[in-house]
């Protein structure tokens, strides 16, 4: 390691024989590199009249040039670097007194007054407590990083000015997310419980959300990821509901948002025949607020929009992403989803007709909408019982086509625009432990969050002396609270039973420290206190075990691993239950019923007791697991993106203006035999991954599938019908060799 006597403001030596000792003291702890080229190519560049930061940058780019797969830990070298100019940025400050990681309360106190941090950290916690916290920074920790995740750390999440001049360092970044997440422990234990959420992040077993990660302590911006709406089908519900997306996506958050409520293209408006103009003029409106409400001016907004597969708008919904057609009925901007029912898969398979209808035309002439149903069981249940009455019922107006030629043209897109998102809506409120209190009609922005949502309704406006009074009856308006764990450094290191219960004691208090715009929001947030425990690393844990992604070895690995993960899960939030008390909503819930254990086999022990010990002490939770996409915080904390196979062994990460050069974590000799790139891989290895998986997650999972761009149909259905069938809830993108995509980062943590 990096000694602490190069932790000071001029860390790169400005004359050639202290430079030459520098770069020896720094690569000793490199001894598979070689060095000897890269010392006479640093010495041999050298001029007397070059500043820091110019011979800085020689040294990194050099170091990244030889990055590779023989030799990887270049990035390291870099990084070191990297690391070097960081901190003799930040020692400039005043609040530093010449120092990188110096008096830590004085940079708080410089901070807040500056308007930088808020002042919670100074509110919550003593001068005393600060200086004890303090001690425990481990500024070693900061050699952990790759070059790419250490740079995109810097450029994206540490504390700056307006101008771009850098306040934070790493490892005062990660202890004030933990201060801040655990400032309302009770005082007796509250330094120790920061103590183990800094110990989590900074080893790196595990990360927040990105907007934890970026907004912990500041001034600005709230902590969740992202959030799922549903619309009313009003004039006042639509703009109100639009509303609602700018103000969350101000914040920092992206959306999920269910437009099946909304009558279709032709419908009629009070009694007037032919009127509606259907779901698409409302997308455009989504698709404008995506472009300018962006995400606390780092990127334009992000949203997905979710439609019925029985829905009358249901083809010009699948058109809206092409890169043809009609530009009024184009929406390239938003991300679609469709809503699938069993008996839809089912017409598919059998080649049978499928029937589409206005949702409001069924609501006046049935009296009830097909959208709140759904199938109890496999094969049986009330929503195909509502669809046959819609068929059979004579005043019900429905175009009729192949299931077929739908499911094509749903493929169609996939290969061109990697969208829509497949939402199993039947299998997610079969297994929904919280079906008592509400229906879940879509999944978010990355398909891993399944929570009960429901429309805001506008109940009363009225004047009174002077003022405009108006009384909404709130929906459930979801609320996504996301973390991770890095299974590539937390399962060989034996840390599960540590990091868990502090990961979800993390998670439930972003619930009650959150900053949320949308009313309804707050109130969603507390009535389920939901939280979404996942996982990074999957492709990195099986490559350092030497187990091959196409292997039944991975499948039972896997179904261990996410057992042992959902169990701990559970416990930490009934023992948070037992200490807090349980979710406002537990009775009744299958959490409470035993019905969320005997739906998943899970009878035997341990599950039995742990079942007796949450219908004893509740849960506090109402949802626990989700495993999200994670791009950018797995490149941080070095390892594989969520459940994802690497894309190649070695690739470049692009960034605005330039590339890094990037290798699978831990790559050697070795484990290289066991990164497999995605499109080489059966898919069906995947899809058998993510069954085994999802018994234990009461959310779902940001299931990617990669192909190759010449797929046949056959074989994209085949994979379709497949994960249906295998009791998925949702699959993300579909990923082909000739369409690049962008990265969720609302719901990377």
């Amino acid at each position: 390691m990096i000694g602490t006597d190069l932790l000071s403001t001029e860390t790169i030596p400005r004359d050639r024989q202290a430079l030459e000792g520098f770069l020896q003291q720094l690569m000793s702890d490199f001894p598979r590199l070689d060095l000897h080229e890269y010392v006479a190519q640093q010495l041999h560049s050298f001029r007397e009249e070059d500043s820091v930061d110019r011979i800085a940058d020689r040294m990194i780019l050099d170091a990244l040039e030889r990055v590779s797969g023989e030799e990887p830990d270049w990035t390291f070298v870099a990084s070191r670097i990297y690391l070097l100019r960081l901190y003799g940025e930040a020692s400039r400050h005043p609040f530093r007194q010449g120092k990188p990681y110096g008096d830590f309360y004085e940079l708080i106190r410089g901070l807040t007054e500056s308007g930088v941090y808020s002042p919670l950290l100074l509110e919550a916690y003593t001068r005393a407590e600060i200086g004890e916290l303090a001690m425990m920074i481990r500024p070693e920790r900061d050699h952990l990083f790759t070059y790419a995740g250490l740079r995109t750390l810097a450029d994206r999440y540490l504390a700056r000015s307006r101008e771009g001049e850098l306040y934070e360092l790493p490892q005062e970044r990660f202890l004030v997310i933990a201060m801040v997440l655990m400032s309302r422990e009770e005082r007796e234990r509250r330094l120790h419980w920061v103590r183990e959420a800094y110990w989590a992040l900074s080893n790196l077993y595990m990360t927040v959300a990105t907007p934890t990660l970026s907004n912990a302590g500041k001034d600005f911006g709230q902590l969740s990821s992202c959030f799922v709406d549903v619309v009313d089908d009003s004039l006042q519900g639509i703009y109100d509901s639009n509303t609602d997306v700018a103000r969350v996506s101000k914040g920092g958050g992206g959306l999920g948002v269910y437009l099946g409520k909304i009558r279709s293209r032709g419908s009629d408006i009070k009694g007037y025949k032919g009127i509606s103009s259907g779901v698409i003029p409302w997308m455009k409106q989504l698709n404008n607020t995506a472009v300018s409400v962006d995400q606390l001016g780092q990127r334009k907004g992000s949203i997905a929009v979710y439609l019925d597969i029985w829905h009358q708008d249901i083809l010009s919904f699948l058109d809206a992403k092409l890169n043809n057609g009609d530009e009024r009925l184009r929406t390239h901007d938003l991300f679609t989803g469709v809503c699938i029912p069993d008996l839809f898969m089912e017409a598919v398979e059998a080649r049978e007709d499928w029937h589409l209808f206005d949702p409001h035309q069924i609501r006046r002439v049935m009296g009830w909408s097909l959208e709140d149903f759904y199938d109890e069981k496999r094969g049986e249940g009330s929503f195909r019982e509502k669809y046959a009455a819609c068929v059979e019922h004579p005043e019900l107006d429905r175009t009729t086509v192949p299931a077929i030629e739908l499911m094509k043209r749903i493929m169609v897109s996939q290969l061109e625009t990697g969208t829509p998102y497949m939402f199993y809506r039947d299998e997610a409120n079969r297994k929904n432990p919280n079906h008592h209190a509400g229906l879940i009609y879509c999944s978010n922005l990355c398909t891993e969050i399944m929570q009960n949502m429901s429309p805001t309704l506008l109940r009363e406006e009225r004047v009174e002396e002077g003022k405009i009074l108006i009384t909404k009856e709130p929906g459930d308006f979801v609320v996504c609270n996301l973390s991770s764990i890095n299974l590539g450094r937390a399962v060989p290191d034996g840390v599960l039973k540590r990091l868990i219960p502090v990961q979800v004691r993390m998670l439930d208090n972003v619930i009650d420290l959150n900053t949320i715009e949308v009313p309804q929001a707050r109130i969603t947030n507390q009535k389920y206190r939901a939280i979404g425990l996942g996982t990074f690393g999957w492709h990195h844990l099986l490559a350092v075990k030497g187990i091959r992604w196409e292997s039944e070895e991975a499948v039972r690995f896997g179904e261990e691993l996410y057992g042992e993960i959902a169990y701990l899960t559970i416990r930490a939030s009934m023992e948070l239950a037992r200490e807090k008390g349980p979710y406002p909503l537990f009775a009744g819930s299958d959490w409470q019923t035993g019905a969320y254990f005997e739906k998943r086999g899970l009878r035997e022990e341990p599950w039995h007791s742990l079942a007796e010990d949450v219908r004893r002490h509740g849960l506090r939770n109402a949802w626990l697991m989700a495993v999200a996409p994670n791009a950018s915080t797995s490149l941080i904390a070095g390892s594989t993106a969520s459940i994802d196979p690497v894309f190649r062994r070695e690739y470049s990460e692009e960034k605005k203006n330039y590339k890094i050069p990037v290798t699978a974590p831990d790559l050697t000799p070795e484990t290289g035999w066991y990164y497999k790139p995605a499109h080489e891989i059966d898919q069906r290895w995947s899809l058998r991954q993510a069954a085994a998986r999802q018994r234990y997650i009461d959310q779902s999972q940001s299931l990617n599938l990669y192909v190759r761009h010449d797929i046949k149909a056959r074989d994209l259905l085949d994979l379709h019908l497949t994960a249906w069938k295998s009791g998925l809830k949702t699959t993300y993108y579909l990923r082909s060799t000739a369409t690049e995509y962008l990265d969720c980062d609302s719901c990377s943590s």
